[in-house]
């Protein structure tokens, strides 16, 4: 025989699932990896590179700072695959508003990368001019 519902198990919602605990040390909602380091460490280091260049070094200028910046470019790309990765995520989970802000900060990212090769580019151009 076949059972029927009754109305009060056809009202009543399902258990929300509770969130799979964060593993490992994390800054926000950034966890601590070695990428993540690593990243950081190539956008503080070439932005600290680059001025002390423009401001203590004044002989062999253009091709260090064409070197601080394609390590800065490397970096921001570095930033927009791993944001790319995460909307993709985000999106396939209905996350909308995460995946528009990492769209965005993604976006950027690349837009940052470009500009950098470029000033990488025309740096090396002037110097060997």
């Amino acid at each position: 025989m076949i059972e029927r519902p009754t109305p009060a198990t056809i009202d009543r919602p399902a258990p929300a699932a509770a969130p799979p605990p964060r593993q490992g040390p994390h800054v926000g909602p950034i966890p601590i990896t070695a990428v993540n380091l690593l990243i950081a460490l190539g956008v503080v280091g070439s932005l600290v590179w680059i001025a002390y260049v423009v401001a203590a070094i004044d002989e062999e200028q253009i091709p260090l700072l064409a070197a601080g910046f394609a390590v800065l470019g490397a970096s921001f790309v570095a930033i927009a695959i791993s944001a790319l990765v995460e909307m993709w995520r985000a999106a396939s989970r209905a996350r909308g508003g995460r995946a528009l802000a990492l769209a965005i900060v993604g976006g950027l990212s690349g837009l940052a990368a470009i500009g950098c090769f470029t000033v990488t580019a025309l740096s090396a151009l002037v110097w060997t001019s």
